[in-house]
């Protein structure tokens, strides 16, 4: 039976944001199917966004390694019957925005107990920002306001909170989330900077990857921090 593997990045904001293609064709890699694997791209988060639909369809649509497709839910589901489609996927790639109305729809739509047998099937889970936070217990975010707050409603598959882009400059992400573990608001759990992916494997911590040869991840306690030191992954 194939293992369980989840794949959650923060993708790239600054910068040379195009290496975070090279974060998702490994996620790709992570499947080991001879032949084009089927790899589908959940844009949820974004509100179905067209212009990310495009940029998915472009980046991936002519792509030898993968047979793509894109499953959207606004205003209805895009295919006649969402769990069989899934299933037949060999990755799904769930991108960034909102994690709070990401799980809200997941959950008006039984996502989430489909995912999970898809999980269990061996479909490789991965995703970025959102996509990340979604298969942790939570994590902060800014769903909810300007500002940071703690999420915690997430499909909790992984017993660990999720910091993504650990160091963007734009807000105090880093600061702020290792005081919601402090403080107990957020279970402990794993962080990583822009570039970093985690792979898990049967729902446990196998490694970090990196397409940044400085990025770091974390795995953060109430006690404190150690320093995870990804391994590099070269440009594809």
């Amino acid at each position: 039976m194939s293992p369980t593997q989840i794949f959650a990045i923060s993708g790239i904001l600054t910068g040379d944001r195009s290496r975070t293609r090279d974060l998702i064709s490994y996620a790709v890699s992570l499947a080991a199917v001879s032949g084009p694997a089927k790899f589908c791209f959940i844009p949820t988060a974004e509100g179905d966004n067209p212009a990310v639909v495009r940029w998915f369809e472009d980046a991936f649509g002519n792509d030898p390694s993968v047979e793509s497709s894109v499953l959207t839910l606004f205003t209805r589901p895009n295919v006649a019957d969402v769990r069989s489609f899934l299933l037949e996927q060999d990755v799904l790639w769930v991108g960034g925005g909102s994690v709070v109305n990401l799980m809200a729809v997941w959950r008006a739509h039984g996502l989430p107990e489909i995912l999970h047998e898809c999980w269990q099937n061996g479909v490789v889970m991965a995703g970025q920002s959102a996509g990340s936070l979604c298969w942790h217990i939570g994590g902060p975010t800014d769903s909810f306001s300007g500002s940071l707050d703690a999420f915690s409603n997430g499909l909790g598959w992984l017993p660990w909170s999720n910091g993504v882009h650990d160091d963007l400059a734009d807000q105090p992400r880093r600061t702020t989330y290792r005081k919601l573990v402090a403080s107990g608001e957020l279970p402990p759990g794993y962080a990583t900077e822009d570039g970093v992916g985690l792979h898990y494997v049967d729902g446990t911590f196998h490694e970090a990857v990196s397409v940044l040869p400085e990025a770091r991840a974390w795995y953060v306690e109430p006690g404190g921090e150690a320093e995870i030191v990804p391994r590099y992954l070269e440009k594809l």
